[in-house]
């Protein structure tokens, strides 16, 4: 076993120890080849070292004291990892990621229990992301994990919760595909994490109800944005970015959104994006009055939607980055079948090949037809 600094290790090294984060978190467990992923998430949470296998040869460095075999990361783009390395078409290798989830939601409940009554726990909330984003690996923003969809079923109380954890990682996912420094990666996902926190300021019977709002009850709804940006305005810890999201995340670039209908400019970034995962989670959930839609049906939405109302840039690359994810993955068809994801064309990428029974189901000219939900990848 030996410790090397983060910016020597590269992908394929083992970890011989546990990595933990300042707070006492593990990120990630002994045992574990990095990835390059793996690689951006160390950066993300400012480890220093690492220890990896001994048998590995020692390294071999540069005039700079730099790795020479280490891979360019500074100016390459954030991967997800080949999904058939991890065997997620049977979910085997991560139920560190449904406990850390577990754990995040049961946090968020007594969060929103005690919000405004006492101080936002925020260290504790930001340990804990740590450890969510570090199973992060085992999350697509499309494929639930099968204990937690179950969990989802009808579980209006804890909708709330569940979407939040949703759009935290989502949202931190769509800021490391568009470039975002990775150093940001913690606030951009506690944007999503907290962006309805003002909802514990709205009567639960509202923000729960069954049908459909009443206009004053909608008044008070779009208060949540108000209200989360006072509960946020003066915790320390989190950055400008975070309480804006709180505030803007029903903005519309082109002035139609709420509370204050501005424009493009004026929305901060992170709210642009906590808004296309809000939107897409919202769309993509069930609620007792409502079917979810399909993953894919939603991105097509998402996609008309950009135009005037989301920033269109960041909807392309995560419409972009989720089909690329999900090449070769099986999928249900609107019409029962099952088939898996073969092909997809870069001006349809809601609409790939899906190869079913030996024959090709061209979605693109099946119009009646769609993906109705990603069962596993591949």
């Amino acid at each position: 076993m030996v410790f090397i600094p983060v910016s020597q290790a590269k992908p394929g090294d083992q970890l011989e120890q546990d990595v933990i984060t300042g707070l006492g978190g593990v990120i990630m467990n002994k045992g574990r080849t990095l990835s390059v992923r793996d690689l951006d998430v160390l950066d993300a949470f400012m480890i220093k070292s690492v220890a990896v296998a001994s048998s590995y040869p020692s390294p071999v460095m540069d005039s700079a004291g730099t790795r020479a075999d280490a891979p360019d990361r500074k100016n390459s783009e954030p991967t997800i990892p080949q999904a058939s390395s991890r065997q997620t078409s049977h979910f085997q290798h991560d139920a560190g990621f449904v406990e850390s989830w577990l754990q995040m939601v049961n946090l968020l409940k007594n969060v929103y229990k005690t919000a405004g009554a006492t101080k936002l726990p925020i260290l504790e909330l930001r340990q804990q992301m740590e450890w969510l984003l570090g199973q992060s690996e085992h999350y697509s923003p499309v494929c639930f994990h099968p204990q937690i969809k179950e969990m989802l079923q009808g579980n209006e109380e804890d909708y709330v919760y569940h979407k939040s954890a949703a759009v935290a990682l989502t949202s931190y996912l769509i800021g490391q595909w568009s470039g975002y420094p990775s150093k940001e990666g913690m606030q951009i996902a506690l944007s999503g994490l907290l962006h309805d926190i003002g909802k514990t300021k709205v009567d639960s019977d509202i923000w729960s109800k069954k049908g459909t709002l009443t206009e004053n009850e909608k008044i008070e709804m779009r208060r949540h944005t108000h209200y989360g940006y006072e509960l946020l305005r003066n915790v320390p810890a989190i950055n400008d970015g975070v309480k804006l999201a709180a505030l803007q995340h029903h903005e519309r670039i082109d002035g139609s959104g709420y509370p204050l209908g501005v424009t493009g400019e004026r929305i901060h970034p992170y709210a642009k994006i906590v808004a296309i995962a809000d939107i897409f989670h919202a769309m993509t959930q069930n609620r007792i009055y409502k079917r979810a839609s399909s993953p894919y049906i939603a991105l097509e939405r998402l996609k008309e939607e950009s135009f005037g109302q989301l920033d269109p840039q960041l909807v392309r690359t995560f419409i972009h980055k989720v089909a690329q994810m999900h090449q070769n993955a099986f999928v249900k068809l609107n019409d029962g079948r099952v088939g898996r994801i073969v092909f997809t064309e870069d001006s349809h990428l809601t609409r790939p090949w899906v190869s079913v029974d030996g024959s090709i189901v061209q979605l693109t000219q099946e119009r009646q037809m769609w993906i109705e939900e990603v069962l596993a990848v591949h």
